[in-house]
């Protein structure tokens, strides 16, 4: 309409209502030049080409009974700790089976639920996939990229979406093979309100509002220590002094998972923090209840297939007596490949062969007329199973049964869940596992250390059939990982842990290729369990890297990990604060099925049979003194207090076990660093100094490193040097010319057998330590009258000089012929330069005002990491840096403390 003739043509132009042929806006030719306040007023806005003038009116009756633009619109607030959550729906996302907009502050998460139209091919993994992305334009950002745009997901975006997945799970219902996807999206973010508990709990609403069949509506809560306090939905700041870090999710009637961090918190402390994040879950399932049932979608129930109920009794009948003899093979090859052949044994029978019941008879009737020739014949008898009808006796005549056949899918899942039911019924009413093993017996453990030569550290741990080599790198910050977020702020890790589990582990062959979201939670989890016992940079200047290869698996490889990993970085020589185990809990949770007395059995160090069968993973690290991480996932909807209670404490005494166990390690950890490991020599000097030795676009410390052949020169901006080496004869030279170029000369200081660098015609260029030069003018050359330098002196030529004056920019002024016998009778205060640029320090015989540096004579801190015999001495002169304590000058070599 903006391009139209009579819009450019006529004087005016109107703009009607959609509703009414009245004008609504009146444009008209402009009659000066616009100006910005004719763009913020607001009855009248200009352009360059017309003006529009609103008209005061009254809205019709039609107006005021127009239906909005969102009729479904709905928007309510949930309290959550001491706040609000905003959730929002019947805006965005329309076409979508569910879709949710949930604030927090200033973060908001945009969640949808979608369902394909046509059902996938049937199967016992729920079809379900889960895809969370945080966008840089949430934050006001773009990636760093050369691609400007979101690309491959991010490790801790995989974890948000297992964080996601995990506790809606287990609220499918069975039968449900229509492809379902949840996308997640972070739009907004404040910098405050964390969007991970957030997006678990839209995803939980727009399930709820969707027409997804599901059990529960599921929400989720983070929970911190702050204190003595806990805190639900803590802020980013409040979390940075928080002891604990808890994710719960869960519904109204019981907890779905959680999954946690803290630093050796004790059971009793984490049950406290997952009661209180219950209650928070609850209160906001209700609110979602009540929002469900004004704007939910009736929930696609019919369809839902289910196998055939007989066809349960059926496998029994075939399989039952085999099933019971296979699950009691001790070792998983041999079991796993036992039931692959009773498998084929009844899909052979049920779906070709075709079914026949042994109770079932088919009966089938054959009729034999038998014309009687005299009436008066003597009665006969008629004998059981016929049956008189007149003249015509009919006997019973058994037919061929018609077998039934089953599909093959229902037969696969049906025989999955008979085997779980006989694996379950050994275990509670048997009162013995596959391997023979008590509900609270550990599997028998093995672990060595230093069987890799050339790495730095290295374990194998084995506990029954799920073993772990662990192999440990040191390096310097160059090494460290660099992850990008929303905030903007690098974030460096200085030690990770990356999991890998390879097909071969399990006896199979599969693809090779980037960490699938498995491995990289297991990883996570294994990595955030140590890095409570690990000493702080200050103590130990290493980037750390765990490699954690599960070369076996049968259940717990995580936790194996975790065992593997701190025998691992004991045998680097990395000085941890104490050791610590990890161990997999499993549970049988209607026991009254299976003969027992109701109460849910807790089995320890579970298989992993016993995880595909069970009804809980729950994972747990630490030592004797608490916990430090924790995961559990759950098959059943929700379990209680009691039984995460029971759980907790039976772990604690697997993990003593564990613990004494891996105190057997054979050959034990070395306890100190490899020679193969790279030397890292700390130094502090005064913050204003650190350009000098990085010099005019790091000229100077790239000439450093070539001339000294060090690995590299790290300087920060508090004056902290770290110089990383493979040989302790480099370190020694660069520490000697960094504190040569940091030092503070002083005037008075004598510098011996010193060479001349340059000649000019006033004077030469004398380099009194490496990398520091001074002037000597032409007149303090000698005491005799000389013209021009030159005439004596030239390049190379060694002199010895005495610093008599530094200038306001820093400059020496150096005097030789202050040194000759013929001038004075004050003994000079020599500063003999030694090799390699060390020399002892000397007081100033003539201290100039502003010149005196309060630094304490030890003049660097240096902390060694690796072989050496001795301390070096302190640096010449009284060198620009400040020695931290003591212990920072000391030689951390030898065993590294533990415990």
């Amino acid at each position: 309409m903006l391009a139209s003739s009579s819009f450019h043509g006529g004087p005016c132009c109107h703009f009607a209502h959609p509703s009414s042929n009245k004008p609504y806006f009146r444009l008209t030719k402009p009659h000066s030049a616009p100006s910005i306040s004719n763009f913020i007023s607001p009855r009248r806005i200009h352009s360059n080409r017309f003006t529009i003038r609103a008209l005061n009116r009254q809205p019709d009756a039609s107006e005021k009974d127009a239906t909005p633009f969102f009729p479904n619109r709905r928007s309510v607030q949930i309290p959550v700790g001491d706040r609000y959550i905003t959730v929002e729906t019947g805006q965005i996302g329309r076409q979508a089976s569910g879709s949710v907009v949930v604030r927090d502050g200033e973060t908001i998460v945009y969640t949808t639920v979608c369902m394909a139209d046509v059902l996938s091919e049937p199967s016992d993994f729920f079809p379900m996939s889960v895809h969370y992305q945080e966008r840089f334009s949430a934050a006001g950002r773009t990636s760093g990229g050369f691609f400007k745009r979101e690309g491959r997901t991010k490790d801790h975006e995989v974890l948000i979406c297992r964080l996601i997945d995990r506790p809606l799970r287990p609220t499918m219902l069975k039968g449900f093979y229509h492809e379902i996807q949840i996308l997640s999206w972070v739009l907004s973010y404040d910098g405050l309100h964390s969007p991970d508990s957030l997006a678990v709990t839209a995803a939980g609403i727009a399930v709820a509002l969707s027409e997804v069949p599901h059990t529960e509506t599921v929400v989720g809560v983070r929970i911190g220590l702050i204190g003595d306090k806990f805190v639900v939905n803590p802020t980013t700041m409040e979390m940075e002094d928080s002891k604990l870090d808890l994710m719960l999710a869960g519904s109204e009637t019981g907890i779905l998972m959680i999954e946690g961090y803290c630093d050796f918190l004790p059971e009793e402390k984490l049950l406290q923090a997952i009661e209180v994040g219950q209650d928070a879950v609850k209160a906001i399932c209700k609110e979602v209840d009540n929002l469900a049932k004004i704007c939910g979608k009736p929930k696609m129930l019919d369809s839902i297939k289910l196998p055939p109920p007989e066809l349960y009794k059926h496998v029994e009948e075939i399989a039952g007596d085999e099933l019971v003899n296979v699950l009691q093979i001790k070792n998983k090859v041999p079991r796993r490949k036992a039931l692959s052949l009773l498998e084929d044994k009844v899909l052979n029978i049920l779906t070709e062969e075709g079914y026949v019941s042994k109770n079932e008879i088919c009966v089938g009737s054959e009729i034999t007329p038998d014309m009687l020739e005299d009436e008066d014949e003597e009665e006969e008898f008629v004998v059981d199973g016929e049956f008189d009808v007149g003249d015509v006796h009919i006997k019973p005549v058994l037919k061929k049964p018609v077998p039934t056949f089953y599909s093959e899918v229902d037969v696969k899942l049906v025989f999955k869940s008979v085997s779980s039911k006989y694996l379950r019924n050994r275990i509670v009413k048997g009162g013995k596992r596959s391997d023979g093993r008590t509900s609270e017996e550990i599997r028998p453990i093995d672990s060595e250390c230093g069987l890799l030569p050339r790495a730095h550290g290295s374990a194998l741990f084995t506990r029954g059939e799920t073993q772990a080599l662990a192999v440990v790198t040191l390096g310097d910050k160059q090494m460290a990982q660099r992850i990008d977020n929303l905030v903007g702020v690098e974030d460096v890790k200085r030690f990770y842990l990356q999991y890998s589990f390879p097909p071969s582990c399990v006896g199979e062959a599969g693809r090779i290729g980037a960490p699938s979201r498995r491995e990289i939670g297991h990883g996570t989890l294994a990595e955030r369990a140590l890095e409570p016992i690990l000493p702080s940079e200050d103590d130990f200047p290493y980037t750390i890297r765990v490699e954690s290869t599960i070369t076996e698996s049968n259940g717990s490889s995580s936790m194996a990990s975790v065992c593997g990993g701190c025998l691992a970085l004991q045998d680097a020589g990395v000085p941890l604060k104490s050791s610590i185990a990890g161990i997999a809990m499993g549970m049988v949770i209607d026991t009254e099925e299976f003969g027992g007395d109701g109460t849910p059995l807790i089995l320890s160090d579970i298989t992993g049979s016993e995880d595909a069968s069970g009804d809980m993973d729950f994972k747990v690290a630490g030592n004797d003194d608490g916990v430090t991480a924790f995961q559990m996932d759950i098959k059943v909807c929700g379990i209680t207090l009691s039984i995460m209670k029971q759980a907790l404490l039976q772990a604690k005494e697997g993990r003593k076990r564990i613990l004494a166990e891996m105190l057997k390690c054979s050959p034990p950890p070395s306890k100190k660093l490899s020679k193969h490991a790279p030397l890292i020599l700390v130094m502090k000097v005064k913050p204003d100094k650190v350009n000098l030795i990085i010099g005019s676009g790091g000229k100077k410390v790239k000439s450093i490193i070539e001339e000294t052949g060090v690995d590299s020169i790290d300087t920060q901006d508090n004056g902290t040097v770290k110089i990383t080496s493979r040989d302790l004869a480099s370190l020694e030279k660069t520490r000697s010319i960094i504190s040569n170029l940091t030092m503070v000369p002083v005037v008075g200081d004598v510098y011996k057998n010193c060479k001349i660098t340059s000649v000019f015609p006033y004077g030469v260029f004398v380099e009194i330590v490496p990398g520091r030069e001074g002037l000597c003018h032409v007149s303090e050359l000698s005491p005799d009258w000389l013209s021009k330098p030159d005439d004596a002196f030239k390049v190379g030529d060694i002199v010895d000089v005495k610093l008599i004056e530094i200038n306001e920019k820093g400059q020496l002024r150096l005097s030789r012929k202050a040194l000759l016998p013929d001038q004075g009778t004050d003994k000079p205060n020599e500063n003999p330069r030694l090799a390699g640029g060390k020399s002892k320090p000397r007081q100033s015989s003539n201290p100039q005002k502003g010149d005196i540096d309060k630094t304490p004579e030890g003049t660097f801190t240096k902390r060694y990491v690796g072989s050496c015999k001795n301390e070096p001495k302190t640096s010449s002169n009284k060198t620009d840096t400040v020695e931290s304590s003591e212990s920072g000058s000391a030689l951390v070599n030898g065993e590294a403390p533990v415990g």
